[in-house]
């Protein structure tokens, strides 16, 4: 499990845990829905970060890419817009984590392969 992981996963497990301590390290952990949609999605970052779910790879990164963009949407869905500091944390906590989940998955050779039997015509 360990050594099969990408550099974009470590970094995907340090931005959960980041994302999930962030309420009391940015002072917003008295706003309930920012609090607890940070501490819920840092901790699915983390989680299936660390995870190989039924030995395929790509299925975490799915769930990495979609938990981000959930958190860049978060903040408008959930009202939390007008705190500065939840919001740009989340937002861009979850950029990030889509951004390095869509270049983990670039890198899976079965991906790569459906990719080029599949659109390219070859």
């Amino acid at each position: 499990m360990i050594a099969s992981m990408k550099w974009q996963d470590w970094t995907n497990v340090a931005l959960g845990i980041w994302l999930a301590v962030s309420p009391w390290a940015l002072g917003f952990a008295e706003q309930q829905p920012a609090m607890m949609n940070a501490v819920i999605f840092g901790l699915v970052l983390a989680v299936f970060s660390l995870l190989v779910l039924g030995g395929t790879v790509s299925a975490k990164e799915w769930i990495n890419m979609i938990s981000g963009l959930w958190l860049v949407l978060s903040p408008f869905v959930l009202g939390f817009t007008s705190n500065f500091h939840a919001a740009v944390n989340t937002m861009l906590i979850g950029v990030l984590a889509a951004v390095f989940a869509a270049w983990a998955l670039s890198l899976d050779k079965e991906i790569g392969n459906w990719w080029h039997d599949h659109v390219t015509g070859h």
